[in-house]
């Protein structure tokens, strides 16, 4: 089963923090292996704006996600420890 990561790239999200979290999530992927396990995909808008910047992981929706806070949803979401 492939999990899903989408993350909000409208320009609140984006503006906001996603593009920055964009790349942190391609470097934990690609840290840990997980490529081709993940699939990652834009939305253009969530309709979430203020709570944004926003991810949603599995069906799961995370708000005012953070370059701090993302590496630890990604390594619980995933089961991984530092």
């Amino acid at each position: 089963m492939t999990a899903q990561i989408k993350i909000c790239m409208g320009s609140s999200c984006f503006a906001r923090g996603n593009s920055k979290n964009l790349q942190i999530i391609q470097q934990f992927l690609e840290k840990n292996g997980l490529e081709a396990e993940v699939e990652l995909s834009g939305l253009r808008c969530c309709d979430n704006c203020s709570k944004g910047p926003n991810i949603n992981i599995d069906g799961t929706e995370y708000n005012n996600i953070d370059s701090g806070t993302l590496p630890d949803i990604l390594e619980k979401h995933f089961n991984l420890s530092r």
